[in-house]
């Protein structure tokens, strides 16, 4: 298990440090440049709020802006006359202002958006890279749904954390600049409104960030197990039909998906409910204020302007400090997936990840196993012990033995998905080890029982992982004719541009099987293994995919996985395996005899 429910939750600040290291250097001189974009926008908020508590007492006594000694420098310069014009000039002035803000405004929320999405786009590309160089053997301990989940599921989440944060840090700058524009105009009652203000906010917090981390945890739990549950259900289609049992996974998908409805859901409301209340003490605030005002002598005309460039400010800062508690509310819901999504960009990438294919190994005489022993781990039983074998260059070797004997580990270990646990893989006499392993991969093609096909084309399957617009066509079809299934394809209307469904709905048993051998003579390799490749068959579908294998060349390695002895016939050599060890080694007359 590679998430959060089974690792200790670390600090939010502690994870967005993580985070940031996994950035790109192109992306975090990017958000330098957003923090300078939110900086900016701060000063035009300031401007803005600047600019009405002059236009506001221009409109209630504009005689007295106009003898004022802070207006005389704009008058002389602007050349006005009377207060009228003043009025004028401070009304452009200010919807200026408002107009450059709220642009701005538009401008920041723009930059933020997009930088979020680039940095979430190149996240999920990361950790799926990391995830498929991931071992075979880490693969196996995996379930699917996981890291499906983590791929898809928990990157969005991390995307929408991102916003927040840049949204968060946007608040802070913002609410800076307001707070400094209202002291300017009233310091007593501004320190006294953002006091009060940012103290319910801070109660809140308090009150919900347990809260938050719960639902965060069963978020990043339960969207796994929904995967998991359609995977299963629509992964087992026949059979849930054939027995009826829709209700039953109906059930398991229920009891993962309302809980996580109901986390989500009390995230929302506890990121947006402290609005109302604050934005009506607000209301309050103001009221209580203008009532106090008026009270003065000559309060009306005193009044309005204070009260103006407060209602705007006021007006900016309460949902700034929303926006802000929203931003951290989201954050804290989103940060057990975060957690587990760093805990995906942090696999390691082997050394080849990043590196040219290397070339092939050399390899004109044998495949060797020495003392070959292995298990799964330190606790768990042996599967192969001591292994000695020899492969040439050139042979048809088969594998026999019940199942559970370890006669698909062994074929894993000679492809290089497996190390050995002791003793080793040789191939002319060079030790296959993790620095060499691509380059012997370089000669290996697998056929296994259930070949993978793609929702496309029957060439884009034999050409399986090349781009569209690089598949060598006639390779394909030369491929396609050694495997012995051209002829079914080139009696299709669409050839080669058959689409296949979904896993190869729309081909037969054998048609798969063929495809499958077509797609390892495309790969143009020299070791060619069949992992009970012929078993699902019939006996005539067996029969023909046999004989496309007899029809390979003889200069191809053929190490052919079965159950039944008779699919072995034509092996040179085959090797009986008994409970992880070789029982005996004989050709086919001998082993029935």
């Amino acid at each position: 298990m590679v998430f959060i429910v089974t690792q200790p939750s670390q600090s939010i600040v502690i994870l967005l440090g993580r985070l940031w290291w996994h950035l790109g250097a192109r992306r975090q001189r990017q958000f330098g440049f957003l923090f300078v974009l939110m900086t900016l926008t701060s000063f035009a908020e300031v401007l803005s709020l600047g600019a009405i508590l002059p236009f506001l007492s221009a409109l209630t006594a504009p005689q007295r802006v106009f003898d004022s000694p802070l207006a005389r420098p704009f008058i002389d310069a602007f050349e006005v006359t009377s207060p009228k014009q003043l009025l004028l000039a401070l009304t452009i002035a200010f919807g200026v202002a408002v107009i450059f803000a709220g642009a701005m405004r538009l401008l920041l929320l723009w930059a933020t958006t997009r930088l979020s999405y680039a940095t979430g786009a190149d996240l999920s590309i990361n950790v799926y890279r990391r995830t498929l160089y991931q071992s075979y053997k880490t693969h196996l301990a995996r379930n699917s749904s996981e890291i499906i989940n983590g791929i898809f599921s928990k990157t969005a989440s991390t995307i929408s954390t991102i916003t927040l944060v840049l949204s968060l840090m946007s608040c802070g700058v913002m609410l800076v600049a307001i707070l400094a524009a209202l002291l300017t105009i009233d310091p007593l009652i501004a320190m006294a409104a953002f006091s009060g203000f940012g103290a319910i906010y801070i109660v809140i917090i308090q009150l919900a960030r347990r809260r938050l981390l719960l639902d965060s945890q069963i978020v990043a739990r339960e969207s796994t197990q929904v995967i998991k549950s359609l995977q299963e259900g629509l992964g087992g289609i026949r059979d849930v039909l054939l027995d009826g049992s829709q209700s039953a996974y109906c059930k398991i998908y229920s009891d993962a998906d309302l809980p996580l409805r109901r986390a989500q859901g009390n995230g929302l409301f506890i990121s947006q409910s402290p609005r109302h209340g604050v934005e009506a003490l607000g209301m309050l605030l103001i009221a209580g204020l203008a009532y106090v005002l008026a009270q003065q002598e000559d309060g009306s005309a005193k009044a309005i302007p204070v009260l103006g460039a407060l209602a705007l400010g006021a007006q900016r800062l309460l949902p700034v400090l929303q926006q802000a508690y929203g931003a951290w509310a989201g954050i804290r819901s989103g940060q057990a997936s975060l957690q587990d999504t760093l805990e995906l960009l942090d696999q390691p990438l082997p050394d080849y990840a990043s590196g040219a294919k290397p070339e092939p190994l050399p390899f004109d005489h044998q495949i060797r196993l020495r003392d070959l022993s292995f298990r799964y781990s330190e606790e768990a039983p042996w599967v192969l012990a001591s292994v000695n074998l020899s492969i040439a260059k050139g042979s048809r070797v088969g594998f026999i033995g019940t199942t559970g004997t370890g006669k698909s580990t062994l074929l894993d270990i000679v492809m290089g998905l497996l190390e050995p646990s002791k003793g080793g893989l040789e191939v002319d006499g060079i030790p296959i080890n993790a620095i060499n392993q691509r380059a012997w991969q370089q000669h290996i093609a697998h056929v296994p029982q259930t070949i993978f096909l793609a929702d496309s084309t029957i060439e884009e399957n034999i050409a399986f992982g090349v781009p569209a617009d690089q598949i060598d066509h006639e390779r394909v079809r030369q491929a396609a004719k050694r495997a012995q299934i051209s002829d079914a394809i080139d009696s299709w209307p669409k050839k080669y541009k058959t689409y296949v469904g979904e896993r190869g709905a729309r081909l037969s048993g054998g048609q798969r099987q063929r495809i499958g051998i077509a797609r390892a003579l495309y790969k143009q390799a020299d070791v060619i293994i069949f992992d009970e490749a012929t078993s699902a068959l019939d006996n005539e579908t067996e029969q023909a995919v046999i004989d496309a294998i007899d029809g390979l060349s003889k200069e191809l390695t053929v190490l052919i996985i079965a159950h039944r002895l008779t699919t072995l016939k034509n092996c040179v050599q085959i090797v009986e395996l008994d409970k992880g060890s070789i029982n005996r080694i004989g050709g086919y007359q001998m082993l029935v005899d």
